[in-house]
């Protein structure tokens, strides 16, 4: 604040006013530091962790199916929901078959660093925590699993194989290979140590694909914990202290504790269910071949839409799963030579280069992952196999087309029939292939109404003849 006008009026009986509110500023200034912390002493959450209110909720979540980026921002919110309202504890139930590898490592990030006790409870019975789910894991609080369930088998793939293709046998160009699975190897074993459990086995889980049952990981202390359901699981809970990545000691108030359920929303389901890359490929081509056909056929409208809708929900997925931007312009390039190769016949040459676009774009689409998602190699083969047979067929009947007679402008008119509108003496007006045309008669005066063929075309004139006429007089 700046003072202004006269200075005798500035200096009045009542002191200097700007002196004095500044100090009354600075006052409440440094009240407010000394005094709100002990009015609010959770004002805002401390880094040593976030202490669970009175009556705190246990918050459950559910990750289950294949790891995707949506899965990692479904993680973040829940996990952030459990901090703002200083939740007892967050207990997410697990059951994946693994999934893609950063995302996995944005989980893993997450939990780490939660403010609130992070439970990952593999369930239900016959649940299955493999490959991504053995990081996610052991990165809790407490790792528990229900009987019958299952975790390992936590080595990097790529569609069913080992990176690139490669065994640890391999002589040359293995470099890849050892690289990640060196740097998984060191992850599982630093999440074990952090949470006290066996690294050893937590190692081989990784290098060898080991998997082991709920009471085989509990026996090697790959877990803290077996119970058959939440009820049990939250009596063992109880009482327990567990020490968050920042270093501070919370201890767990689950009996009785309210439990509040934080599901998937219907985007979120709607998301996870588009990460897939197969779909998420198909999805790409059906909206490309609506609008091919809307192209070919314009006014349906419906293909249009449809590809339309189809094309962006499929550059959506690809997007979710960090797709190479260079693989997806070579397949719309790719459907740029299919229409081209309709309109400008070329006997097949665009449509073979279309071809092996599309196929090149294919594999490219997660070339710039080497242990991320895959589109099947079947799907890639069956999509290029249909668009050349289809283009097969297209130049087929092109070339058939080129081959037949010519059936528009002048040689198109002749032979056929047409009708007279006016009496025909010789000139008059006839009517063919819905259009009137001047006409004039080649066998004498024609009444109107009779049907006439047409001989010749002057300019836009047609000679015609009376065929009733030429038949009776070829049989005298």
């Amino acid at each position: 604040m700046r003072c202004t006008g006269n200075k005798d009026a500035a200096y009045s009986r009542h002191g200097r006013p700007c002196a004095r509110l500044a100090f009354f500023l600075v006052s409440v200034l440094l009240a407010a530091i000394f005094i709100c912390p002990w009015i609010f002493p959770s004002a805002g959450p401390a880094v040593a962790g976030i202490p669970p209110r009175p009556e705190a909720p246990v918050y459950v979540a559910n990750l289950t199916g294949q790891i995707a980026p949506i899965s990692a921002q479904y993680c973040a919110r829940v996990i952030g929901i459990a901090e703002e309202n200083r939740a007892n504890a967050l207990i997410i139930i697990l059951d994946t078959p693994g999934g893609d590898y950063n995302t996995t490592q944005d989980i893993v990030t997450d939990i780490s660093n939660s403010r609130v006790p992070v439970v990952v409870f593999v369930a239900p019975a016959g649940g299955w925590a493999g490959s991504a789910g053995t990081f996610i894991t052991l990165s809790a609080n407490v790792a528990a699993m229900a009987p019958g369930s299952r975790i390992g088998a936590a080595h990097p793939v790529i569609e069913g194989n080992p990176i690139l293709g490669q065994s640890p046998t391999d002589t040359t160009q293995n470099i890849p290979y050892e690289k990640i699975t060196e740097d998984a190897s060191a992850w599982a074993r630093s999440l074990a140590e952090v949470h006290g459990r066996n690294p050893v086995v937590a190692e081989q889980a990784v290098r060898e694909s080991k998997s082991f049952s709920d009471t085989e990981a509990l026996d090697q202390h790959l877990i803290d914990l077996r119970a058959k359901d939440l009820p049990d699981l939250f009596s063992q809970l109880q009482g327990r202290t567990v020490t968050l990545s920042s270093g501070a000691r919370v201890q767990l108030q689950t009996l009785g504790a309210p439990v509040v359920n934080l599901p998937m929303s219907s985007l979120e389901k709607l998301l996870l269910a588009l990460s897939d890359p197969n779909l998420a490929y198909l999805l790409l081509i059906i909206g490309m071949a609506g609008l091919m056909v809307e192209i070919y056929n314009p006014g349906l409208i419906l293909p249009g839409v449809a590809g339309g809708i189809g094309m962006l929900l499929g550059f959506y997925a690809l997007g979710t799963l960090n797709a190479y931007w260079g693989g997806v312009m070579l397949i719309i390039l790719a459907f740029g030579f299919f229409v081209a190769e309709a309109f400008t016949f070329t006997h097949g040459a665009l449509g073979a280069g279309g071809v092996i676009s599309l196929v090149i774009g294919s594999l490219l689409l997660f070339g710039n992952q080497p242990y991320g998602p895959r589109v099947s190699a079947w799907l890639i083969a069956g999509t290029a196999l249909f668009f050349a047979l289809l283009l097969a067929l297209l130049v087929s009947l092109v070339v058939r087309g080129q081959r037949q007679p010519v059936r528009t402008g002048e040689e198109g008119m002749l032979g056929q029939r047409a009708v007279a509108r006016t009496e025909l003496h010789p000139d008059g007006t006839v009517f063919v292939s819905g259009e009137l045309w001047k006409a004039v008669s080649e066998s004498g005066n024609i009444p109107e109404g009779r049907e006439v063929v047409i001989t010749g075309v002057d300019g836009l004139r047609l000679r015609v003849r009376d065929p009733s006429r030429t038949q009776h007089a070829s049989s005298i």
